[in-house]
């Protein structure tokens, strides 16, 4: 299996409008006035170095990097190079899994990866001009976990006879799928590293984290996925709207007639898409940038506008603090199936 990842896709569009900015720290978020309050969304491998990445405020971007070059989000060019770069995917002898806008999953039949790998590469750069990485694996777990160690624009292949080598070393937040809240819980039961992790017996962890995830972890860190790369068209998650305000609000019924109003733009959304929501999510970021999310589940799968805002303004209900807020963001959780 091969895992594709676009290097850094949204700086890496921006350049290909912009040739005269190759080589310069570039960072894309909000408006692009970094004076404004706002997140970046991407920033290009020259701002990385100054420690400027994905959801940093672009003010304390600008301060890590006074000198890099500032542009707004082009949600439109950004999926317009998505779409052109997974229909080249798609002409490829390949079964093609769609994760995102720079992500897929390749399932093939050769006898050199590598060299398949080096193809892929070129069916992107060639009628696109992105450059990407691909992770070579037995299974989605292999090949995702490989991808990190090619970047950028590089070939990498992990097996399960490199497995520990390569991994057994790192964190157990390195495997995909273990974010740092488990990783935490981990740690509190001596497990840091994914060897030890895999040393784990997985009875004990069943009894920790549950029958089915305990094991599941135990698998994870032997490197073992069993999941299909499966051709179904890839559908979003779900459908979501953020603002970030400019001054706090500091008045309540502001911030519940700000939520209500979201909740009706992503209604919207959710009706375009064609597929009911079944759980609504509100996003409270408190000043200066602390954040808390509660969700409300829906009676029944809908579009309905005022049962959204209604899941809404109930899930916002459940946010007890009443200090200054600085974003609000409203998202709708959709079904995986049509």
């Amino acid at each position: 299996m091969l895992h594709v990842d676009l290097d850094q896709f949204v700086a890496a569009v921006e350049l290909l409008r912009r040739p005269e900015l190759r080589g310069l720290p570039v960072v894309v978020g909000g408006d692009g006035d970094p004076t404004k309050r706002g997140v970046v969304s991407t920033a290009s491998y020259e701002a990385r170095e100054y420690g400027v990445h994905s959801g940093l405020p672009l003010r304390t971007a600008a301060r890590r990097c006074p000198d890099a070059v500032f542009l707004p989000v082009d949600r439109e060019a950004y999926e317009a190079a998505s779409s052109e770069v997974m229909a080249a995917l798609r002409e490829l002898d390949a079964v093609l899994e769609v994760i995102g806008w720079d992500e897929a999953f390749l399932a093939v039949e050769t006898d050199d990866p590598e060299e398949m790998a080096q193809l892929v590469r070129r069916r992107v750069r060639e009628p696109t001009g992105l450059e990407c990485t691909v992770g070579i694996g037995r299974n989605k777990l292999q090949a995702k976990l490989a991808t990190g160690f090619g970047k950028p624009g590089g070939v990498f292949r992990l097996t399960g006879e490199t497995w520990f080598e390569v991994l057994g070393d790192r964190p157990a937040d390195a495997l995909w799928g273990i974010g740092p809240k488990t990783a935490k819980r981990l740690a509190a039961v001596g497990l840091t590293t994914v060897a030890e992790l895999a040393a784990a017996d997985p009875a004990a962890l069943a009894g920790i984290f549950g029958p089915a995830s305990g094991p599941w972890l135990v698998r994870l860190a032997h490197g073992r996925d069993d999941s299909p790369v499966t051709a179904t068209p890839y559908l979003a998650r779900s459908r979501s709207r953020e603002t970030t305000y400019q001054h706090d609000l500091r008045d309540w019924d502001e911030v519940r007639r700000e939520v209500a109003h979201l909740a009706r733009r992503v209604a919207e959304d959710v009706a375009a898409e064609r597929r009911p929501a079944t759980r609504v999510v509100v996003k409270v970021r408190y000043a200066p940038f602390v954040t808390h999310t509660h969700g409300h589940a829906l009676p029944a799968p809908t579009a309905d506008v005022a049962e959204i805002e209604r899941a809404a303004l109930a899930a916002l209900d459940e946010f007890t603090e009443r200090r200054p807020v600085r974003l609000l963001g409203v998202r709708a959780e959709l079904p995986r199936e049509l």
